[in-house]
């Protein structure tokens, strides 16, 4: 299951873990990213916290935390090569999030909510 904040982050949810990544919208925003920097496995996070920060030529934006939750993994590859966001930014995440409320993701936007969002 997909959902999404109006800060412009998705999330793929898999039981209690999900892949956390930017919308097309953010990458479209941002232009071609030239730098990743993913949090530490480990770090526990809360809602809105500062968890990721991308880079770009044009501008340099956080990524936020979803959700409370643990950093259980994170994308290597984007941190080797930023410009993967840019070719799939539904299928580029930035770090998996062990959820500490899996419930609470139902208070995200789904695909037509975010979809009125940014319209």
């Amino acid at each position: 299951m997909l959902k999404f904040t109006a800060e412009h982050e998705w999330l793929k949810l898999d039981g209690d873990v999900a892949a956390v990544g930017i919308t097309q919208h953010a990458a479209d925003q941002l232009g071609d990213l030239v730098f990743v920097e993913l949090p530490e496995i480990g770090t526990e996070l809360a809602k809105g916290d500062n968890a990721a920060t991308v880079e770009s030529v044009k501008a340099a934006s956080d990524v936020y935390a979803p959700l409370d939750g643990e950093v259980t993994e994170v994308n290597q590859a984007l941190v080797d090569d930023p410009s993967l966001v840019n070719s799939d930014p539904q299928g580029a995440w930035f770090f998996k999030l062990k959820l500490k409320n899996r419930a609470d993701a139902d208070n995200l936007l789904d695909e037509a909510a975010y979809q009125d969002l940014i319209g």
